[in-house]
């Protein structure tokens, strides 16, 4: 029987990579996303890859998600994002409340959603996308480190209450990723800000890269779990400690 993987945020960057990778790994991909368009268009360049609308802050959206799935072997939670630098004395509000809302509680509603169905499949995976952000704080961050922290101590809990059951809890914290979209998203459109935060960085990670390691940890054998991976390009030793290269 095919195995199915069910990947939210595949629009785009990392979860759009992701839904590619395991597509070939002989994964039938549910690749979830608000932006119907793209999907479409990935799911025509991709054999094995089924669009379905995905608003992950929408419980009805999610729940519609879970009815469409058959069968779960993979979640992959990638929705989610950053927006804006100001510092907490300044943070929006609103900002706050989208990212905690995308990255948070996506995350729990369709984990909620899909968990019945990781048990059932008999080995299932499920693969929370956080960030070094929700290992360790940094100025301006405020927000978004606040939201991945929380995702983090979800995934440990899940891991905790979980075990003896047939699912894997895995946590992929990636580092510095020039991804389409997130910084640009963060920076509230302004390409060029956004294309400073990797200026002179030589070979940041890229979409693919995360795609990989996703990929590896979930074709693990049943009684291997990869509990977490860091991933930095080698020119990111630390959150705050970044080699940059002058032209």
């Amino acid at each position: 029987m095919s195995r199915t993987a069910v990947v939210t945020g595949a629009s785009s960057g990392i979860g759009e990579a992701t839904a590619r990778r395991l597509a070939s790994e002989g994964y039938h991909v549910v690749a979830g996303a608000r932006r119907r368009d793209r999907l479409d268009k990935l799911a025509a360049e991709v054999p094995g890859i089924t669009p379905v609308t995905l608003d992950v802050t929408s419980q009805d959206s999610v729940d519609a998600l879970a009815a469409s799935v058959g069968r779960c072997d993979v979640l992959v939670n990638n929705a989610g994002g950053a927006l804006g630098l100001e510092p907490v004395s300044e943070g929006n509000v609103d900002d706050w409340q989208l990212m905690y809302d995308t990255n948070v509680l996506g995350s729990l509603r369709v984990t909620q959603a899909l968990l019945p169905k990781l048990i059932d499949s008999g080995d299932g995976v499920l693969v929370m996308l956080t960030s070094t952000a929700g290992l360790i704080s940094y100025e301006g961050g405020g927000g978004y480190c606040a939201a991945k922290h929380a995702q983090t101590s979800m995934t440990e809990t899940l891991r905790l209450e979980l075990v003896g059951r047939p699912v894997r809890i895995v946590e992929i914290a990636p580092g510095m990723v020039r991804t389409e979209g997130f910084a640009v998203t963060r920076f509230r459109g302004d390409a060029e800000q956004a294309e400073q935060v990797y200026a002179g960085v030589p070979d940041p990670l890229t979409s693919g890269d995360i795609a990989d390691a996703i990929a590896w940890c979930v074709t693990r054998p049943a009684h291997v779990n990869i509990d977490r991976m860091v991933i930095r390009p080698r020119a990111q030793a630390a959150q705050h400690k970044v080699h940059r290269v002058s032209d």
